[in-house]
């Protein structure tokens, strides 16, 4: 079982673009919150394959605790860091931290924690299963 929360791991990196503006010239929200599944996912998925747990479907069930700290604008290089801070019999919570880099340091722009759950896809009832494989 790995130390918990695992150390940060950098699962995306994206530029802002104007097509992911509001009218106030600042990057979506709901914008930030697809990246953030999409970071989330692929750090569950790196810790499962390092923990030598099999790869298996994940779904989102919760963002829980999102927090918007900075805004983001069109340009800033994006990065999405993810820690596993928890793993349980079928689910595991991972935190997304989103920065970028401004006047030469990083700057937190937006934090959440989300929970995935692993998936049996082969029944067709999309069930839990244990996220250990077992």
């Amino acid at each position: 079982m790995p130390s918990l929360p695992t150390a940060p791991y950098l699962a995306l990196k994206a530029v802002m673009m104007p097509y992911d503006t509001n009218p106030l010239g600042t990057v979506f929200g709901g914008v930030l919150l697809s990246y953030i599944d999409q970071a989330g996912v692929v750090g569950a998925l790196y810790e499962i394959e390092k923990q030598g747990w099999p790869r298996q479907p994940l779904v989102t069930v919760a963002m829980n605790a999102v927090e918007f700290h900075q805004p983001v604008f069109v340009g800033d290089v994006v990065s999405f860091l993810t820690r596993v801070i928890r793993i349980g019999t079928s689910s595991i919570t991972v935190h997304v931290s989103v920065e970028a880099e401004r006047d030469g340091r990083a700057v937190r722009l937006t934090e959440a924690e989300v929970v995935f759950v692993a998936i049996d896809l082969a029944h067709g009832d999309r069930r839990p299963r244990p996220i250990r494989g077992e």
